[in-house]
């Protein structure tokens, strides 16, 4: 097939897919639909000026003459969707026109965007949790008014009963969240009068009333030893599930871990957690040992700096750690397992540390939590002791 004037940028194609760290099969695979879609360009006469969605269609339904017996791929979606990613190669490098943008999502009001800003400067907080806030405020401002001057704790509390009867407790208990650091926010601009964060309510949730979830430990080393310690998955997913149960780690802290963030020397690794916070935890043999044997043996060597990747090509930074976990209790036949994400480990390494007879504030400095109070649901789990302390039943003894 001639690719005609489309020929060098279908070899660089080529070669940016080699980049990622496909086969030599897989990038054949890719280039093929490229070049018939060059070859029938060429045939049909369509400037690359005018290649767009209504280009591909006219493509996948045309009476394929083509050398090469094609005519019955053009009708796959797999087919198809290589077409595409070829056209968005070519949009990319400037060659064809780029696809039109989705409609651009509402914008914020310029104090919201103030406030999301002040969120990310002094408060640290993760982009994905300043966007929520976000989305937060921009539901609930055109019932609140767009000048926060005349905001009175009447307006405030209307809103919030009115959008808790819409929302589940949990949404609401994050919305009450955003709403009282944002009008602490206007406050402390004189924006609005002072005070008006009292007037949200309170949703009703009782601290401390429920025992964590975790796994025994037993069912916790299952799980690490389920992972396939021939298959590059299993080795990446053995060093994070690792770090999840010896350190405690959140998901979070797993995507953001980058190479330079581990001290082979003085055997530690650095985590950054909420708020940004910094902290150097002391690594464990065996976590360490797996972490290393992923690096050097398994992972690809790309421009990506995080450490665990995608296991196949394209080599890019895993998005999810708690199917990781998910996936893997599943390998491990654990059926019964009171949840299924990343945190259910951070719980099971707490557990296991107080149980082997660690204090709550060596748990709390492990796990890096601001205030002992939030370690203190741990103690519940250690029923031996409460058993010992807990007095007996009053019964029917009234008042």
């Amino acid at each position: 097939m001639d690719a005609g004037n489309i020929r060098p940028w279908i070899e660089q194609y080529g070669s940016y897919l080699v980049g990622l760290g496909h086969t030599p099969l897989t990038v054949n695979g890719y280039s093929e639909p490229a070049r018939h879609f060059a070859h029938w360009t060429c045939q049909s006469g369509v400037a690359l000026s005018d290649v767009d969605d209504g280009t591909i269609e006219r493509f996948a339904q045309h009476k394929c003459q083509c050398p090469g017996g094609r005519h019955l791929h053009c009708v796959s979606k797999r087919y198809m969707h290589r077409v595409r990613d070829f056209v968005r190669f070519l949009a990319q490098a400037g060659i064809v026109p780029r696809p039109a943008l989705p409609p651009a999502e509402p914008t914020v009001a310029p104090v919201v965007a103030e406030f999301l800003e002040w969120l990310r400067k002094h408060r640290g907080l993760s982009e994905r949790t300043i966007g929520f806030r976000g989305q937060v405020i921009n539901r609930l401002l055109p019932a609140l008014g767009p000048d926060p001057a005349t905001y009175d704790a009447g307006r405030v509390r209307q809103v919030v009963l009115d959008e808790a009867r819409r929302r589940s407790s949990a949404y609401v208990r994050a919305m009450t969240t955003t709403l009282r650091g944002y009008l602490r926010f206007l406050a402390a601009r004189g924006a609005c009068s002072p005070w008006l964060d009292q007037a949200v309510p309170t949703v009703p949730h009782w601290r401390l009333s429920a025992l964590p979830r975790y796994l025994p430990m037993a069912d916790v080393e299952r799980l690490i030893a389920s992972c396939d310690p021939a298959s590059p998955s299993g080795i990446r997913d053995k060093a994070i599930l690792l770090l999840l149960a010896r350190l405690g780690l959140r998901a979070g802290d797993i995507l953001a871990m980058r190479l330079g963030d581990v001290d082979w020397k003085d055997g530690t690794i650095r985590v950054s957690g909420k708020g940004r916070r910094e902290v150097s935890l002391p690594l464990p043999q065996d976590a360490g040992d797996a972490l290393l044997y992923y690096i050097t043996r398994v992972r690809q060597s790309v421009v990506y700096d995080q450490i665990f990747l995608r296991s196949l090509a394209p080599f890019r930074p895993v998005r999810q750690i708690s199917s990781v976990v998910g996936l893997g209790l599943k390998r491990a036949g654990i059926a019964n397992a009171p949840s299924r994400g990343a945190r259910l480990l951070r719980h099971s390494a707490a557990t296991g540390m107080l149980r082997a007879g660690a204090t709550l504030d060596a748990i709390g400095a492990v796990l890096r939590h601001r205030s002992p109070d939030t370690t203190m649901l741990y103690a519940k789990v250690d029923t031996g002791m409460l058993g010992a302390i807990a007095q007996p039943w009053p019964g029917d003894v009234t008042c």
